[in-house]
């Protein structure tokens, strides 16, 4: 498969058959993504919950791609009231698809979306454990680290784990390297920094807490093969 990093914690993956995910869309608005939502062709959206630099230009791409949106059922609710194509999970909850498998995962974090200027609560924040062309992806969405993340995948290894480290909203440098220990991820790409000034971090620092050779830190923007 073929995964670009697109900066906060938008990630795009196409499959070895060519179907592409996008998870958290937060483009127009991301001051460090030079893709556009034109270049953006998803057959799936993946959104983790509902803060704004996660739903992001969901509703656009969706609209744009005719693309399924998954997400907590609340969420997608409100996605079907804007038109869009939803398939909604809760916790526990697993879907098939002609890719593979998305299940909905708990993440520790809040979930809250202004519409017409009126914050909404829609549903909690998630994360996603994906399999994907024989592999096991887990995108832990904003989270604290909690040890319930050992039963991602049924305890056993994870192939790839996306994790925030930015801190103040989410898990700091530490507590995402617990996490990947948690997880037992085979590699990790630290997601969620640097977008804003409250979340300046250095992934280097934060690959240097993994085992060797697990860390990966991407090139915003540009695809690397996995």
């Amino acid at each position: 498969m073929k995964i670009t990093w697109l900066g906060q914690s938008s990630v795009q993956i196409i499959t070895d058959n060519q179907l592409t995910i996008l998870i958290d869309p937060f483009i127009k608005d991301n001051p460090l993504v030079k893709t556009t939502v034109a270049e953006l062709n998803p057959d799936y959206i993946l959104v983790t919950h509902a803060h704004y630099d996660h739903v992001g230009d969901t509703i656009e791409l969706a609209k744009q791609s005719d693309a399924t949106v998954i997400s907590i059922t609340d969420l997608a609710n409100y996605f079907k009231s804007e038109g869009l194509t939803v398939e909604a999970l809760n916790f526990g909850g697993q879907l098939m698809l002609p890719f593979g498998s998305v299940k909905l995962v708990p993440a520790w974090h809040t979930a809250a979306l202004a519409i017409d200027g009126d914050p909404r609560t829609l549903g909690v924040a998630a994360g996603f454990e994906l399999h994907i062309d024989g592999k096991v992806l887990y995108h832990a969405g904003d989270t604290a680290l909690f040890s319930d993340m050992k039963l991602v995948n049924h305890m056993e290894p994870v192939d790839l784990a996306f994790l925030p480290i930015g801190d103040t909203f989410t898990m700091g440098l530490e507590d995402a390297a617990i996490a990947a220990e948690f997880v037992q991820a085979k590699k990790v790409v630290p997601i969620h920094y640097n977008t804003f000034a409250k979340i300046e971090q250095d992934p280097v620092e934060f690959v240097q807490l993994l085992n060797d050779g697990v860390g990966i830190i991407p090139e915003i923007d540009v695809p690397f093969e996995f």
